[in-house]
């Protein structure tokens, strides 16, 4: 089948397509909160001078992926545990960035390489992004140029709140414990609502809830003495 280049990329400056750019730009501008925790808690670790470094290439590349699977996230989010998978991902991307940071302490520690807080950015920016993909996606109406342009708006707000969030984290450590259950919140809703577990259980409200603060709290308590044990160790 021909791919209709033509319509992909048209632009057209009519009020739908406008109202389509703007709703693009909310989305993101809305959505852009849990990227910025993952990013600003990926670079904390990082030496002040990599950080900026590791927030452009881990946003850019994230958003690239992002714009590259968008095409596909709708049939992806059928899929059987691909979201409770993804939760399970979250849920140790959030212990491992919470306890590298000193589990809310001062005796974090960095980060081996820009690289490696890059990888963590985009593995975590693409497992909690499968949601934010489909509406991003509905909204650009099938127009691919449109979408790319939505996407590359929420770079530099993306890239702002993470550098205001790392440098708040160094004043304040009770940030990264905020940081730390926000992302564990994350994990357990993308657990709760995997399309086989809606299925099979039909949690109500409640019960979400009650597994998004366990799993909250269990990235917090569980990391802050999985942190604490490792101070011991550091001098050895």
């Amino acid at each position: 089948m021909a791919i209709d280049w033509g319509t992909i990329f048209h632009i057209e400056w009519t009020p739908a397509f406008l109202l389509s750019f703007l709703n693009i730009f909310f989305i993101d501008l809305i959505l852009s909160g849990d990227n910025a925790v993952v990013i600003a808690m990926a670079v904390h670790t990082l030496p002040k001078k990599q950080r900026m470094k590791g927030i452009a290439l881990g946003t850019i590349g994230a958003v690239a992926l992002r714009a590259l699977f968008t095409g596909c996230v709708a049939l992806l989010l059928e899929v059987r545990f691909i979201k409770f998978a993804g939760g399970l991902l979250i849920l140790w991307i959030a212990f491992k960035l919470f306890t590298d940071a000193g589990g809310g302490n001062d005796h974090g520690k960095y980060a081996a390489s820009v690289w490696q807080a890059v990888r963590i950015i985009v593995i975590a920016d693409l497992t909690m992004a499968l949601d934010n993909m489909l509406a991003v996606g509905g909204a650009a109406h099938g127009n691919f140029l449109l979408l790319l342009i939505g996407l590359a708006m929420s770079i530099p707000m993306v890239i702002f709140t993470s550098k205001v969030l790392a440098s708040l984290m160094d004043r304040y450590p009770v940030i990264v414990i905020i940081g730390g259950g926000i992302l564990g919140q994350v994990g357990g809703s993308m657990i709760m609502t995997d399309p086989f577990l809606i299925r099979c259980l039909q949690p109500s409200k409640p019960v979400v809830y009650a597994v998004e603060i366990l799993c909250a709290g269990g990235v917090l308590i569980i990391g802050r003495l999985w942190a604490k044990r490792q101070v011991p160790n550091a001098g050895n």
